[in-house]
Parts: C-alpha cells; sequence; structure tokens
C-alpha cells in the first residue's frame, strides 16, 4: 500500500497531466484580466481567470454546421445538424464599433489573416511609431510601415466582420470582429466552409 506522501505525489502528477490537456488552461489564450495568444507576445504574468465554459467536443460528429453568436451573453454556439457542440466566450464590437446582429454565411476563412485596416505604424526596423491605428483615420506618417493586426483562423461574414483569435477582456472590445480563444477559433476555423451559417442576435 502507498505511503501517504507518494499517494499524494501522484495524485497531483495525474492531476497536472490531466489539466495540461485541456487548451482552456494553456497559457497562450487571453481572458478576463487579460492573457493573450503566445503569438500575439502578451506576458504571460498577466494571465486572468480560468476559462470554465468554452469547449469542443464536435471531432467525431458528423452534421450540417452552423454558428449562432449571442452579443447579450458574449458566446459563440458551434452546431452540427441540431446538436451543440461547441461553446465559445468571445469577445465583440465594442461602442462605435458594434458587431451587427442579423443572418450571414461564412464567406471566406483565412489561416493566417492579417487586417488591411487597423494594426500599428513601425519603422524599417519594427519599433512601433503609432501604436493601434486605425488606417481610415490615422495618416501614415513618413517613413512608416504598416504593420496590420493579426487575426488567426480568420472567418468572414461581411464586410471586415469575422470570427478570429483575438484578445478577450471579459466585453465587447473590438473593432467589430468575435474574437475568440485561440483553440476555439482553430477548431471552428477547421469545421466550416464557405457557406456555413452564422446568425448573430443581441
Amino acid at each position: 500500500m502507498l505511503r501517504t506522501p507518494a499517494l499524494l505525489f501522484l495524485t497531483a502528477l495525474l492531476f497536472s497531466a490531466c489539466a495540461d490537456l485541456d487548451p482552456r488552461h494553456f497559457g497562450g489564450t487571453v481572458y478576463v484580466g487579460g492573457f493573450h495568444s503566445h503569438h500575439l507576445r502578451a506576458p504571460r504574468a498577466r494571465i486572468g481567470q480560468v476559462d470554465r465554459i468554452s469547449y469542443w467536443h464536435g471531432y467525431r460528429v458528423s452534421g450540417k454546421p452552423s454558428i449562432r453568436i449571442s452579443l447579450r451573453e458574449q458566446r459563440a454556439y458551434f452546431y452540427k445538424s441540431d446538436r451543440l457542440v461547441g461553446v465559445s466566450v468571445i469577445s465583440s464590437g465594442r461602442e462605435g464599433f458594434d458587431t451587427k446582429p442579423g443572418n450571414f454565411k461564412i464567406i471566406q476563412k483565412s489561416k493566417d489573416h492579417v487586417s488591411s485596416r487597423f494594426g500599428d505604424y513601425v519603422d524599417r526596423d519594427g519599433r512601433i511609431i503609432q501604436k493601434e491605428i486605425d488606417r481610415d483615420v490615422n495618416p501614415m506618417p513618413k517613413g512608416a510601415i504598416y504593420d496590420g493586426a493579426r487575426m488567426p483562423f480568420f472567418m468572414r461574414i461581411v464586410g471586415g466582420t469575422g470570427l478570429h483569435e483575438g484578445f478577450l477582456p471579459g466585453y465587447p472590445a473590438s473593432h467589430g470582429c468575435i474574437r475568440m480563444p485561440g483553440f476555439m477559433a482553430a477548431a471552428f476555423f477547421h469545421a466550416v466552409e464557405p457557406g456555413t451559417p452564422v446568425t448573430v442576435t443581441d
């Protein structure tokens, strides 16, 4: 029979191994209190609340895909036929850049998408000259280079609006897009095709 310290050690080891299998607990996703995807260069020290909402159970489920976005709940729901297979926390458009409700379809998929409108102006060495600019509003300084905001796993639904991986502060904060945790954006991205219906509700 195992002594208590050995039993506690094995239990802790098993728990930590299981926790590492859950992508919600990876250091890469950014939630309330702020933590970014690893390639978005946010410090891990900013990790906030644990995501106990997002999940994906759609890998072995067949059926016609569809997505419902609830702006009030700040949630995205993924269905295959009528079966709910995934739920994701989101951050939709902030005031002045509100995400529009309506019935849409996926019209483009771009895994390594870069915004043509929002980003930073940088110098030739990549140092930021002007941060978080809107090219429709902020003219480019002389000698600057436009560095577009990264939008991994971009799924366009209308105009410049789409679902993609991004920062999740816990409230609407985007320029109109629907931001998601990286692992959920990837799951949605691989499960949709152009024409997949997307309903956005208030």
